[in-house]
């Protein structure tokens, strides 16, 4: 069954509430998606890191529910 990506954004945000998500449906089928996401939490931590807080917050759906998710992670820069 696929995920919706508000229920990823919801999952996301509950987690890293400052959480800046950009999403998109890369095959227009729920199971396959890209995410830009920008928090203040990667700040420090290294790719690896962020990805792993990112598949934390998504409680063990990915690889399930949602197959595939091409993340993109960051803090914010500094103005």
């Amino acid at each position: 069954m696929p995920m919706e990506a508000s229920e990823i954004e919801r999952l996301i945000k509950a987690k890293l509430p400052d959480a800046q998500i950009v999403l998109q449906d890369t095959r227009g089928d729920g199971d396959h998606y890209s995410a830009n996401i920008v928090s203040e939490a990667f700040r420090g931590k290294s790719r690896v890191q962020q990805h792993q807080m990112v598949y934390e917050a998504l409680e063990g759906r990915m690889g399930g529910v949602l197959h595939a998710l091409a993340l993109q992670t960051s803090a914010p820069e500094n103005n």
